[in-house]
């Protein structure tokens, strides 16, 4: 499945929700699972961002979706990458 990199920033809002609840972090994660995207990695971050995640879903539209999905609740900004393995990136100039 193709990873993708989630850097997400906390709104004024999305913060005060984790100050309350931090369990809602993990919480997201499933609902991200809800959606057919895969959670690999999740870090807490200092910074720009707030967290990085490291994510497989089946595709672009997936992760589109999902991240668009999350985005919208308006706790969180999330800028959403592609990641190509090394290996592949060599393999296209080869």
């Amino acid at each position: 499945m193709p990873t993708y990199i989630l850097l997400t920033t906390l709104t004024e809002g999305g913060a005060a929700t984790i100050k309350k609840n931090p369990g809602r972090i993990k919480e997201v994660d499933r609902e991200l699972e809800g959606l057919g995207v895969k959670v690999v990695a999740q870090y807490a971050v200092l910074g720009p961002y707030d967290f990085v995640n490291i994510v497989e879903a089946p595709d672009n539209q997936a992760i589109v979706r999902a991240s668009a999905e999350i985005a919208s609740r308006g706790s969180v900004r999330i800028q959403t990458m592609a990641a190509i393995p090394v290996d592949e990136f060599i393999a296209i100039f080869k």
